[in-house]
């Protein structure tokens, strides 16, 4: 009997939702081998009680069957989901401009990430225009419990939070102010056990205001990506959100512009919709690699209407991922900011 043989044991002893197992998600925390006994400390955050005795029965029949073990001792610990949440990168996926396919670049470098063999997650922090459960075809609701929330898992094995996987009808307004939405954003942070994943992406509202600074003043990013659409109107606005992330110190790790170009099926001509492309031009601004240029493409919005977003494939989305996979390579570990102070009431008081 050998450490090994018990976290391969324990590797086997999977959640029902998301269907990955307790050492993913960090919930063994400790394992001591003396003799013939196997003392073992479990962290069961968020599960309830009664999914708590179901995974402590089906822990110890999983190590009690190794040669060697004659019995097993389990302790059973709460700690707070984020103490247990273990991150290679979190990147931001951001624009300060409204409807120029943020969320489906974020869906996109999931995919991408996932084809990779990378364990991947997205925070929907789009509160009020979540739109990240409807391409991934998700409408089950997350298991959790007072202690914490678990995501819910796509086809592919993506892990993802969206408030709209916690609203009774997913057409439902959330009609909340700026400290509410923010509120929301760090609960998804600390009470939502992610476990172990190469790459956690934050999917952001348009905009330089509440949302966005929560979460590049608060959370622990590697760096943001850009979006932006050939319109030199769009593009004045994302120049916004990039004077934004220079100001706070942020890297961008490259830029993505959708919407580029249409390619016509019969001749495969390449018709600019919405103008000369300007990738180029803002990612030199930004300071960053332009990682791709998304075509207008009909497959590409009925999988997403769908919520098949993850059958899709092009030359395009190839470009795409390969360059993405170069940057977020490269990225840096997630480091340690700030919490963000609470904004003053109306009143002005604290």
């Amino acid at each position: 009997m050998e450490l090994k043989d018990i976290e391969a044991a324990l590797e086997d002893v999977l959640l029902p939702q998301p269907k990955r197992s307790i050492m993913q998600f960090n919930m063994v925390r400790d394992i001591h081998i003396s003799d013939e006994t196997v003392k073992l400390n479990l962290s069961l955050t968020p599960l309830n009680e009664a999914d708590k005795e179901s995974l402590k029965q089906r822990v110890r029949a999983a190590v009690e069957g190794i040669e060697g073990v004659n019995k097993v001792d389990i302790d059973v610990e709460d700690l707070p989901p984020h103490e247990m949440n273990q991150f290679d990168r979190v990147v931001a996926v951001m624009s300060g401009k409204g409807g120029v396919g943020k969320s489906l670049v974020t869906g996109l470098l999931a995919v991408a990430l996932s084809r990779q063999g990378q364990q991947v997650g997205i925070l929907d922090a789009d509160i009020t225009g979540p739109s990240i459960p409807k391409m991934f075809g998700l409408n089950t609701r997350p298991l959790g419990s007072e202690g914490g929330i678990l995501p819910v898992e796509t086809r592919s094995g993506i892990e993802v939070m969206s408030l709209n996987l916690l609203l009774t009808n997913e057409d439902d307004a959330v009609i909340w102010r700026g400290p509410l939405l923010a509120k929301a954003i760090m609960q998804f942070w600390e009470e939502v056990l992610w476990g172990r994943l190469d790459c956690l992406l934050v999917d952001l509202p348009p905009g330089t205001a509440d949302i966005p600074l929560t979460v590049l003043q608060s959370l622990p990013l590697s760096g943001v990506v850009i979006v932006s659409t050939p319109q030199d109107l769009a593009g004045m606005v994302v120049r916004k959100a990039v004077k934004m992330t220079d100001k706070m110190d942020i890297p961008i790790l490259g830029v993505v512009e959708n919407m580029s170009y249409l390619v016509i099926p019969d001749t495969g001509k390449r018709i600019e919709l919405f103008g000369k492309s300007r990738g180029e031009e803002l990612a030199k601004a930004a300071k960053a690699p332009l990682l791709g240029l998304i075509p207008v493409d009909p497959q590409l919005a009925e999988l997403c209407d769908s919520g098949e977003l993850e059958r899709y494939s092009s030359e395009a989305f190839d470009g795409l991922a390969s360059e993405f996979k170069k940057v977020a390579e490269k990225a840096k570990p997630p480091a340690v900011r700030q919490p963000l102070q609470r904004p003053p009431s109306a009143t002005g008081k604290q």
